[in-house]
């Protein structure tokens, strides 16, 4: 027999398990910010950004600001609804169906994966480095292995607690940020004082704006600053453990982005003021320097000995866990895309199991901690030259599943838009997944000219074999997966245009999606304070 019940607060999906009430605004911020790693971001970005667009670089920052900032106002929204933790893949699949939903949900997952193998090698290197053993932070075997390790611990703490996960990210971001603040203050002193190093440059408001630039070296630079801004969106994938889930993570969205900005710029000015565009010594100019400009600059901002020698290793220790951070919390949106999609049965019911004493996803936290592993380790032993276009390849899936959860906004609200809605919720959203979903088809015409990026595939760039490879493989998986479990793409599951909650299955604790027999209990939204005239399957708004 199948018994209704309601839940207070209408629109939430049904609880999966998770520990609710665990993170408050300031947690949030702190993953959302951790997430996007800044030191190493910066690290292995900043370099790559100035060979493409010179002094420009800040403005490019600024410009790929504008998308991030209006896709956080579409999250915002969009979490206001229905906050679910598979964010893109339920609000996609609320907008346009379970196809695009499954798409959605699974860009989260590739490009996640993808640049764990990125994070990995520099937490490995870094670790290294900071114990002063140089030559095996050359070798690509202890790299690896190093990076593997990080990777499992990250996984595990994870695993353990959101509550656990949230306070290392304090003391992990504290670090960062502290020291990128010196370093910038620093740099820029030195510069204003006259004793930069030659090649230095005095900063201009001229650096903010983007004119004169080509257009396909403007928008390769977009797309990488892109993936400088990526993963303030965790602050919403852990919504259902959030205090207030329904306006918490879009706060928290927001304000990381815009603390983002501010970060970046600072440190991005700094720099190229410091170093310069040149292509000698530490000029950012200098190819030898884009895989990790901190390494190339560090002495060189802060000196050798004394103080400068601390401030130098404490550079190399905000790399690390800038890396180390993100590492974990990369694999916390991606368990919890897996654990929706388990719940919803898009993907195996087990993604669904969360365990009874942590309350986090289990089959989902370690899944995706061993796939990162075997990606990473697959690529490593394909070419590092993978490796490297591997980052960049990350942008196209970014750019993918962030504009498509801009359009699904301006989808899911399309009877609203009048008044301040028709800005917060349709204008801005759809200028953001415009503007995303012109680089992305700029960009992947671009990347496959068989000389973009650092290696080719029959005459492709390997930029975008690995990136609309990614989507690709999805697509198969896709088909394949709705022969096997047909109920989510026949929208028995996730249905478009409501809020529908879940199954609940008593007999499995906390597995939810279809039921495996009559006995069990159907959770459903509270419809009973629905507004005069409104359809029970229309989506109830807070």
């Amino acid at each position: 027999m199948t018994e209704v019940i309601s839940r207070p607060g209408g629109t939430a999906p049904g609880d999966k398990g998770l520990k609710g009430g665990a993170l408050g605004l300031l947690s949030s911020v702190v993953i959302g910010l951790a997430s996007t790693a800044p030191a190493y971001s910066l690290a292995a970005s900043l370099g790559a950004l100035v060979l493409l667009a010179g002094e420009k670089a800040p403005a490019i920052l600024l410009l790929a600001f504008v998308p991030m900032y209006l896709i956080a106002v579409a999250y915002r929204e969009l979490n206001r609804a229905e906050p679910d933790c598979g964010t893109t893949f339920t609000w996609a699949g609320r907008a346009f169906g379970p196809w695009m939903g499954w798409l959605g949900g699974w860009g989260i997952i590739a490009a996640d994966v993808i640049v764990m193998a990125n994070l990995a090698q520099v937490a490995g290197q870094y670790s290294f480095l900071l114990v002063g053993a140089d030559a095996l932070a050359e070798s690509t075997l202890w790299t690896t292995v190093a990076g593997v390790v990080w990777i499992l611990v990250m996984t595990y703490i994870c695993y353990r607690g959101i509550e656990i996960s949230a306070r290392l990210q304090f003391a992990l971001l504290g670090i960062e940020l502290v020291v990128l603040a010196i370093f910038a203050v620093t740099a820029l002193v030195r510069v204003y004082a006259g004793d930069a190093p030659e090649g230095s440059m005095m900063p201009s408001l001229g650096w903010l704006w983007p004119g004169g630039l080509e257009i396909p070296d403007l928008v390769d630079a977009v797309l990488i600053a892109v993936f400088l801004y990526w993963g303030w969106d965790t602050a919403v994938a852990v919504n259902e453990e959030s205090d207030e889930p329904g306006s918490t993570p879009g706060k928290a969205a927001v304000l990381s982005t815009l603390l983002l900005l501010v970060t970046y710029v600072l440190v991005a000015v700094a720099a190229v003021a410091f170093a310069g565009t040149g292509t000698e010594g530490i000029g950012l100019g200098n190819e030898e320097n884009s895989d990790d400009v901190f390494a190339a600059m560090g002495s060189a901002v802060f000196g050798e000995e004394g103080f400068g020698r601390a401030f130098v290793v404490l550079l190399i220790i905000s790399v690390l866990t800038s890396s180390a951070a993100s590492t974990q919390t990369t694999i916390l949106p991606t368990a919890r895309a897996a654990l929706s999609m388990g719940a919803y049965r898009a993907i195996p019911r087990k993604f669904a199991d969360i365990h009874p004493r942590y309350l986090t996803p289990t089959w989902a936290t370690w899944g995706m901690g061993i796939a990162s592993v075997v990606f990473y380790v697959g690529l490593t032993l394909v070419s590092e030259n993978v490796l490297a276009d591997s980052i960049s390849a990350t942008g196209l899936l970014i750019a993918f599943y962030y504009g498509l959860t801009g359009f699904a906004c301006v989808w899911f609200y399309r009877r609203e838009l009048r008044g301040r809605s028709l800005w917060t919720k349709g204008v801005l959203p759809g200028l953001g997944g415009l503007m995303l979903l012109v680089a992305f088809v700029l960009s992947s015409i671009d990347y496959a000219s068989a000389d973009a990026g650092s290696t080719t595939v029959f005459g492709i760039g390997g930029v975008f074999v690995i990136g609309i490879g990614a989507i690709v493989v999805g697509a198969v998986l896709m088909l394949v997966y709705s022969r096997i479990a047909p109920a989510f793409f026949r929208g028995e599951t996730l249905r478009p245009g409501t809020s529908d909650l879940l199954l609940h299955d008593e007999r499995g604790g906390p597995h939810f999606g279809l039921p495996d027999s009559e006995e069990s209990t159907v959770i459903a939204p509270d419809r009973s304070n629905l507004p005069p005239g409104q359809e029970p399957d229309e989506p109830k708004r807070p």
